[in-house]
C-alpha cells in the first residue's frame, strides 16, 4: 500500500455538517503537522444522489466550505479549501475493498448518520454483509474482519447528536455481535475505544458538488477515556471530564430552541424560509425568550447550572440570528418525530430528574401532540 494514500481515519457519513466540521478540522491540523493523517469517507446508504458528492469531496484542489457570522462582534466571511478527503467509498458499491482498507488502515472511525443512524433494520440479524443493514452493523462485520485479520486496536467516535452515543453504539454492535467467539467480544470491549462526544455547528447550506456554509461557532466536545488520544489537534476539539453539561446545553436550548421554532414554524400558513426571517419577527422572538426563560432556565438552575445557561441562551439567539446565514427551517424540521422525543421529551425527563417542578406547558404540548400523531 501506498503510504501516501492510507487514511487512518474513516468517515461513515458524506453529511454537509461533517465537511465543515470534522474534516475541517482535520484539513487545518494537517497543514499545521498536527493530525494522524487523512481520511476515507463512505456512503452507507443506497442513495445515488451523493455520487457527485463523493467526486466532489476529492477534488485536486479541495471543496470550499464558506465561513460567515460574527466572531466577538467582527463580520466573519471567508473560504477555505478543504483537503483532507483522499478517498471515498460506498457500501453498495465497494464493500470489498472498504474491508480491506479498513482491516489494514483504520486508526480512528468517525460517523455522523443522521438521527436514523443507529436505528435496527430488518437485515441487520444476517451474518454476511446486505446493503438493507444499519449502520451499527455494517460496521459489526467491518469490525468482525479487522479483529480476524489482525484485532489492531482502534476508537470509534460517533458525531451522531445521541447522549452518550459512543456507549448507545457500543451496545449495539455488541449486541449484533452477541453469538460470536467470546475473544471477539473480549476485543470490542477492551480493545476498541468507544468515545461519546458532543458536536456543535451550524451548517445551513450545501454547496455543490461538495462543500458548505457554516456559522465560525464550532465545537467538539469528547468525554476523555484512559488511552484516548484525538485524531488531531484543533482549538474547536475540546476533551473533557464528563459531557453531561455541554450536553445539556447544547440538547436543551440550541437544539430544543430549534424543534420548537419548526413545531411553530410547520402550523404557519404562509411561514418564511429561513430562521434569521422567522426570528425577524418580534413576536416569534419574544415567545422563543420567554420559553427559554419560562421553561428552559428553571430546569437549569435546579441543576445548579443557571449561569452558563443563560449565556448559552444569548450566545444561541445571536446564532439563530446570523444575517449571513440561510438556515432553512424545513431542514430543521426534518425527522420532526425524532427530534421531539431527543430534544423535547428528554429535556421534560431531564428537568424532573434535576427537581425542577415548574410548568412547561409549550413544551409539555408539544410532546402530547407528537404523541397523538404518531
Amino acid at each position: 500500500m501506498n503510504k501516501a494514500t492510507e487514511t487512518p481515519i474513516f468517515q461513515f457519513g458524506t453529511s454537509r455538517f461533517l465537511q465543515a466540521h470534522a474534516d475541517l478540522f482535520v484539513d487545518e491540523a494537517l497543514k499545521r503537522g498536527e493530525a494522524v493523517g487523512k481520511i476515507s469517507v463512505v456512503k452507507t446508504t443506497g442513495d445515488s444522489s451523493r455520487v457527485a458528492r463523493l467526486e466532489g469531496l476529492t477534488q485536486v484542489d479541495g471543496y470550499p466550505v464558506c465561513i460567515k457570522g460574527l466572531q466577538a462582534g467582527v463580520p466573519i466571511d471567508s473560504e477555505q479549501r478543504i483537503q483532507s478527503v483522499a478517498r471515498t467509498f460506498t457500501t453498495a458499491q465497494n464493500w470489498d475493498a472498504l474491508i480491506a482498507c479498513f482491516v489494514s488502515e483504520a486508526q480512528y472511525v468517525i460517523s455522523n448518520t443522521g438521527d436514523r443512524g443507529f436505528a435496527a433494520q430488518p437485515a441487520d440479524g444476517g451474518n454476511t454483509f446486505d446493503q438493507a443493514m444499519s449502520y451499527p452493523a455494517k460496521l459489526e462485520l467491518l469490525l468482525r474482519a479487522r479483529f480476524e485479520a489482525s484485532a489492531r486496536p482502534l476508537t470509534v467516535m460517533p458525531m451522531e447528536l445521541i447522549v452518550k452515543n459512543g456507549a448507545i453504539l457500543k451496545a449495539r454492535v455488541l449486541e449484533l455481535a452477541s453469538g460470536q467467539s467470546p475473544q471477539y467480544l473480549e476485543w470490542l470491549t477492551s480493545d476498541v475505544l468507544w468515545m461519546d462526544s458532543l458536536v456543535d455547528r451550524i451548517v445551513s447550506e450545501p454547496l455543490e458538488p461538495a462543500g458548505a456554509v457554516a456559522e465560525p461557532y464550532a465545537l467538539w466536545a469528547i468525554e476523555y477515556q484512559a488511552g484516548f488520544v484525538a485524531p488531531c489537534v484543533h482549538p474547536c476539539i475540546d476533551i473533557v471530564d464528563d459531557l453531561e453539561t455541554p450536553e445539556a446545553l447544547k440538547l436543551f436550548i440550541l437544539n430544543l430552541g430549534h424543534t420548537y421554532l419548526a413545531d411553530n414554524w410547520r402550523a404557519e400558513e404562509t411561514p418564511p424560509a429561513y430562521v434569521r426571517e422567522y426570528l425577524d419577527n418580534a413576536t416569534v422572538l419574544a415567545d422563543l425568550n420567554d420559553l427559554y426563560e419560562a421553561e428552559v432556565i428553571p430546569a437549569f438552575t435546579a441543576a445548579g447550572i443557571e449561569e452558563k445557561a443563560r449565556a448559552y441562551v444569548e450566545t444561541t439567539i445571536d446564532r439563530f440570528r446570523n444575517p449571513f446565514l440561510d438556515h432553512k427551517i424545513a431542514d430543521i424540521a426534518g425527522n420532526h418525530a425524532e427530534k421531539i422525543q431527543r430534544r423535547i421529551a428528554d429535556f421534560l425527563a431531564w428537568a424532573h430528574k434535576n427537581g425542577d417542578t415548574s410548568m412547561k406547558p409549550r413544551l409539555e404540548n408539544i410532546v402530547q401532540k407528537a404523541k397523538e400523531e404518531s
